[in-house]
């Protein structure tokens, strides 16, 4: 309802949400996944104009980065990364008998932690004319610190479109 006060009113694009979680499988320890093409599809499929996407990680021995997809480049990473918290090294966290709440069968992953300490569990980035707005280089990774197995992500897109409709990924 309008009010005296205002002097015009227009209406403005509507506000859409979009959600999808995805499973797919690493490998190895210190492995770079490229997501980007993968996001880049569930923002078209959105239909989101503008707004934002953020790429959550589902694990505590994970992360999300926004880097370049250059082989050496991402070897220098691997060898930062195992630099900063070895594999081999002494964790209070892999002693389970320190642990009350421990499982025989619980990974020695301290180090796969400590390197998370380092990284960031989730990444967003801008849409704009219903594309990942990305620079030349940029990609998007799930970096595996731990040991290969099946990871999840959640992707959450939000923002405006011209349609109305409110599609599920």
């Amino acid at each position: 309802m309008a009010s005296p006060h205002f002097l015009a009113e227009r209406s403005a694009p509507h506000l859409k949400a979009a959600s999808d979680l995805v499973h797919l499988r690493t490998e190895q320890t210190l492995q770079f996944v490229d997501l980007t093409d993968l996001v880049a599809e569930r923002v078209r499929r959105s239909g989101i104009d503008h707004g934002l996407a953020c790429v959550q990680t589902l694990h505590t021995t994970t992360a999300v980065i926004v880097n370049e997809n250059e082989p050496l480049l991402l070897e220098d990473m691997r060898r930062r990364l195992e630099a900063l918290a070895p594999a081999g090294g002494s964790y209070a966290h892999d002693d389970l008998s320190l642990r009350g709440d421990a499982q025989a069968s619980e990974r020695r992953n301290g180090h796969a932690h400590c390197k998370a300490l380092f990284l960031a569990p989730s990444a967003t980035l801008t849409i704009v004319a219903g594309r990942l707005l990305l620079g030349r280089w940029q990609r998007l990774f799930l970096v595996e610190l731990d040991a290969g197995r099946t990871r999840g992500i959640a992707i959450q897109l939000l923002g405006t479109s011209r349609d109305g409709d409110a599609n599920r990924l």
